[in-house]
């Protein structure tokens, strides 16, 4: 059976004697795979790993267990080794690697900033930025809506002011979130967003960025930004 690879902890883990479960239906028990000054925390692999919410939540539980008494790199959800001996060969060929990166996250955590466009309110400014599209809209609506070319003329070139204004809006919250973070980098990707960006802050220090979303969205209310975490610092930890 495959072996599943949670995290990288430092330092000697030990038994954690069926105390801790992680993914699976039942759930599978964790244990610590330990090579030198390293650890792996891995459980074996389902014969069908898919996504779903329990286990990801189970992911997330079996890294903030580990955690509390020992740095944790976090693998994310799906990390898969052939085996058990794979795993403690990778370790041992790597270790000095995982120890940077180790040192590198500790007492690090990430914050993941997906934004949308409130859809109403980003057509109210396109038409305001456009006087072309207002003169459009006006003489389609003075002709009853007008013809269906005109109409997906018009359609057309809404969307197209509409991604125009996607790019400049993802460059203006990159800008306006970067400086409160150490790093950042792109996160993950998903459908209904047009900007996913993960940032890698000190565990205490997220005011300025929630403070800082806050004043994006006050200033801009056609913004509508969505913040998770604090996260294990997935994005951030070097492949």
């Amino acid at each position: 059976m495959s072996t599943y690879v949670y995290g990288i902890a430092r330092g000697e883990v030990a038994d954690l004697d069926d105390r801790l479960t992680g993914i699976g239906d039942p759930p599978l028990p964790v244990r610590a795979l330990n090579e030198g000054e390293l650890a792996a925390i891995v459980s074996d692999c389902p014969a069908e790993l898919k996504p779903r919410r329990r286990d990801l939540l189970a992911h997330q539980h079996v890294l903030a267990e580990v955690s509390g008494s020992h740095p944790v790199l976090p693998m994310r959800f799906g990390s898969v080794s052939s085996s058990d001996e794979d795993v403690r060969s990778v370790l041992a060929e790597h270790a000095d690697r995982y120890q940077d990166q180790l040192s590198r996250l500790s007492g690090r955590v990430e914050y993941n900033v997906k934004a949308v466009h409130d859809e109403d309110a980003v057509l109210h400014q396109v038409l305001a930025e456009e006087p072309d599209l207002r003169v459009m809209a006006e003489a389609n609506r003075a002709a009853g809506g007008g013809t269906y070319e005109e109409r997906v003329r018009f359609g057309e070139r809404v969307a197209e002011a509409v991604r125009a204004h996607e790019v400049r809006d993802a460059k203006l919250v990159e800008e306006a979130l970067a400086p409160t973070a150490e790093d950042v980098r792109p996160g993950p990707e998903s459908g209904g967003w047009f900007l996913s960006l993960s940032l890698l802050l000190d565990k205490d220090a997220a005011d300025p960025l929630l403070a800082a979303a806050a004043d994006l969205e006050k200033a801009h209310p056609w913004l509508k930004l969505r913040l998770n975490g604090p996260l294990p610092p997935y994005s951030f930890v070097e492949s």
